[in-house]
């Protein structure tokens, strides 16, 4: 039976048990040998695949099964890495709060929102997400956005009686709703089976990702062709010449870097989690390294949330009132404390928050506002919650004020300037205090109060303007909430960092701005505006926020939207905080919205693209922090991939510039076993690089990933000296060997030479491995061990090397044998001269840097 009352806990378990959790069905999901199929038939590997099967036309079976092997092999590793990130993903998502406030055995508590059955009675307020279907038993200004089920933008109206759908968000008001379906059984379940199989579309990330696979697959393809022309031209056969175009195509095809993204953003968003920041998709994490301005609220994310009410003034006097937390008992001082118990007590009853007493401990439940007025009345007057309000007009954005109806009188609390003017006489002095209380920091409330006794009736239906007017003010409520303690140290952070940080709040200015200099944000009084003052021309907005320290008070959410804009338009990479229903439109539109988990509503949320598990301000700086270190570790691994990649050409470039008079250092499938051997591995762990010591100690770089810089390092620097000793190696060998330019080497010095190549590779690989952890700073000040990962792949790439060497079919497969001594001891130079290289490049670098 649905009652006010709600069911009884027997019985909600009862239904529990019949109907099942109140959870959508599980979406269908791609069976998992489809996808592994689709990492073998992406554009790379039908590439390879193509190859391959024109090396059996060509009668190279060993050549067509080694490129089979390669392609296996990547498909495997990369449905492996993204199996991985999309379990990472869903364990995050499960981190997001999902409570809702229902009557159970005659009381209010929380329960998980799958626990809710048909009947349950369950209390909504604005900003809350409708968890299941419902019809509305008792509605007080309730309007639903129910754009996720009809488009339509603009909230719907809804009164006692109405239905509510499961998904949808109350946007504004109260209400109490009985649950008529859970689960697969309400209207979201069904929408939710049609729209399963859309595709999101592509992020900015991955369309630059696409772009330098294309870009690297043209020139591989194109690269190709001229080396089989020119091997035509130097009179190879056909064959021949198709080997040698198979080798240049293969060793240019990135074909790790796609996987290996996706999995360097899934341990950054993890590395998130465990710093209570929630990253609601992957790629905001790229994002988030881009950040330079930061636009953060006040309460809750600067501060503790943890309000209390520390006076009370009235045209009686001031009441100081010396209590912390929630307890009831505190020590009350100042004259007139019967007037300010009855300013208290209509806060109290105009307001949705309440303390409870639990486990001999008194906690807040809903706003800790409210929480605070529900104690300081208690404080006040040692009374209990009072009779329920038979209507409420709740608080919004443009009235910053809320109000009730109990018996024949009005109470109403909010923003002094909203509040006094609808009194019938105000002393001076109250506007003086109001200045005085929130300049030493205090968020102010003002209280009022009308009695209806003998008014004409329709209390119900008439509007707030007509209920609104010729009130009694009652006093001021100053209400303390500390910043958190940490808060500065944090923003000299940001600073560090090159991010930009301004307070965007809804407080009195007074208020934000001594908060600001508490915490060493605000410097000047004209870094502090109100959102009335904000210009209307776009650009002279952007020009007048665009400073660090700005302090905006009173702002609306239509202004916090402008605002956004405004920075977006003079080039920045926008964050903006936001806890409010309102706060949607401004989340959305910031290039990273950043929501309280805590303190936060569902719709913010919803809108985020990070998520706050505790709602402080210093998660914002550590997910930027791991957003750089993400965006690094793709750099880091685009320039190890690169460095192979000109080592393992460099060979076929000598031999066409000789006219086939050069021997061939690497063959094909010595590059093929290059790549599995060489890339797989160090690549994964360059992708689990950590933060560097000075990721937060230069401004965020604004940059593609394949810039100059990359390419100056990787074509200019590591990836000609790897190559040079490789030749030289090879060279060394041949003529130690009695070799001469113009004949051809006999079989068993041609191995042993091309085996030093192959050592000097993977020898300098794993030193450029090393190198590429910092661009700026040499492995030895990073510590070698720093990166555990990293120091695994040392002994197996050390395996590998050992295999392809030592093992006599494997060996002869390949088409080398094991070096000479001289071959050997000239192959370890290469690991000292990579590190060599890379040390006096960024040696010359950090003093042009500093000159």
């Amino acid at each position: 039976m649905r009652t006010a009352e709600g069911l009884s806990s027997e019985r909600a378990a009862q239904l529990l048990k019949q109907a099942g959790p109140n959870q959508l069905p599980p979406e269908k999901t791609v069976p998992q040998w489809r996808k592994l199929w689709g990492e073998m038939t992406h554009f790379f590997a039908l590439m390879l695949w193509c190859a391959a099967a024109l090396a059996f036309i060509a009668d190279m079976p060993q050549l067509a099964v080694a490129i089979i092997v390669v392609v296996i092999v990547n498909g495997v590793f990369a449905h492996i890495q993204q199996e991985r990130a999309q379990h990472a993903a869903a364990r995050l998502r499960s981190l997001l709060p999902a409570d809702v406030v229902v009557r159970r055995d005659g009381k209010v508590r929380k329960v998980h929102a799958s626990e809710l059955v048909v009947g349950d009675v369950v209390l909504l307020a604005s900003g809350d997400r409708v968890p299941a279907d419902m019809d509305l038993l008792s509605a007080s200004a309730c309007d639903v956005d129910e754009s996720m089920l009809t488009g339509e933008s603009e909230p719907v109206p809804k009164a006692a009686g109405d239905p509510v759908w499961g998904g949808t968000f109350l946007v504004n008001g109260y209400g109490e709703a009985a649950v008529s379906a859970t689960g697969a059984g309400t209207r979201l379940a069904g929408i939710a089976a049609l729209t399963s199989g859309a595709v999101p579309p592509p992020t900015p990330l991955s369309l630059e990702l696409r772009r330098i696979v294309r870009v690297t697959a043209g020139m591989a393809l194109g690269i190709a062709a001229v080396f089989f022309l020119a091997s035509l031209l130097v009179g190879f056969q056909w064959r021949d010449s198709f080997l040698f175009s198979i080798g240049v195509a293969v060793a240019l095809v990135p074909e790790g870097l796609l996987p290996t993204v996706t999995l360097s953003l899934a341990m950054g968003a993890q590395r998130m989690a465990s710093r209570n920041g929630l990253v609601r998709n992957l790629e905001a994490v790229e994002t988030l390294g881009s950040t330079t301005f930061i636009c953060t609220d006040k309460t809750g994310t600067l501060t503790q949330n943890r309000m209390n009410a520390v006076e009370v003034f009235t045209t009686e006097g001031t009441v100081q009132v010396s209590g912390q937390g929630y307890d009831p008992d505190a020590l009350i001082e100042g004259p007139g404390v019967d007037r300010a118990a009855q300013a208290a007590l209509a806060a109290r009853t105009a307001s949705q928050g309440r303390t409870e007493l639990h486990n001999g401990q008194w906690h807040a439940q809903g706003d800790p506002m409210e929480a605070a007025m529900d104690a300081l009345a208690r404080r006040l007057t040692g009374t209990g919650p009072g009779p329920s309000p038979s209507r409420r007009l709740p608080f919004d954005p443009v009235r910053r004020r809320e109000s009730a109806l109990v018996g024949p009188e009005l109470f109403c609390k909010g923003a002094p300037e909203t509040v006094l003017p609808l009194c019938e006489s105000v002393p001076g002095a109250v506007k003086e205090q109001v200045e005085i209380m929130a300049t030493r920091g205090l968020r102010v409330i003002a209280v009022a109060r009308r009695s209806l006794e003998g008014a004409p009736g329709g209390w119900d239906t008439s509007p707030a303007a007509e209920l609104e007017t010729g009130m009694e003010l009652l006093g001021l409520i100053g209400l303390q909430d500390p910043p958190r303690p940490d808060v500065a140290e944090v923003i000299r952070t940001a600073r560090q960092a090159g991010l930009k940080v301004a307070m965007i709040t809804g407080d009195h200015p007074a208020t934000a701005a001594a908060i600001a200099r508490q915490i060493g944000l605000a410097v000047t009084p004209e870094y502090v505006l109100e959102g009335a003052e904000l210009p209307e021309d776009e650009q002279i907005l952007g020009a007048l926020l665009d400073r660090d320290g700005m302090v905006v008070s009173r702002v609306s959410p239509e202004q916090k939207l402008r605002v956004a804009r405004a920075l977006q338009a003079r080039g920045h990479v926008v964050a903006m905080t936001g806890d409010g229903v309102n706060d949607g439109p401004a989340l959305r539109e910031a290039d990273i919205g950043v929501a309280m988990g805590l303190s936060g509503t569902d719709v913010a949320r919803e809108a985020a693209d990070l998520v706050l598990l505790d709602d402080h301000f210093g998660t914002i700086v550590a997910a930027i922090e791991q957003g750089r270190a993400t965006y690094a570790n793709i750099h880091r691994f685009l320039t190890y991939h690169l460095t192979d990649n000109v080592a393992e050409l460099t060979p076929f470039v000598i031999w066409a510039l000789s006219g086939g008079q050069f021997p061939l250092a690497l063959g094909v499938l010595q590059i093929l076993a290059l790549d599995i051997g060489t890339d797989l591995l160090p690549a994964l762990a360059l992708g689990a690089e950590p933060p560097g010591r000075h990721v937060l100690a230069r401004p965020p770089e604004r940059r593609h990933l394949m810039d100059r810089r990359l390419v100056i390092r990787v074509f200019c620097i590591l990836g000609p000296v790897e190559a040079a000793v490789e030749m030289t190696v090879f060279s060394a060998v041949l003529a130690d060997g009695g070799w001469t330019r113009g004949e051809v080497p006999e079989t068993g010095l041609l191995m042993a030479a091309s085996g030093a190549a192959f050592t000097a590779v993977v020898l300098g690989q794993l030193a450029n491995a090393f190198a590429c952890r910092s661009a700026t700073l040499p492995p030895w000040s990073l510590g070698w061990g720093t990166n555990t990962l990293l120091v695994w792949a040392v002994p197996a790439e050390l395996a590998v090397l050992a295999v392809c060497l030592f093992v006599p079919y494997l060996a002869s497969l390949l088409g080398q044998a094991p070096p000479t001594p001289l071959g050997l001891f000239l192959a370890l130079l290469a690991a000292p001269a990579v590190l060599l290289a890379d040390w006096i490049h960024k040696s010359v670098r950090g003093r042009l840097r500093l000159g």
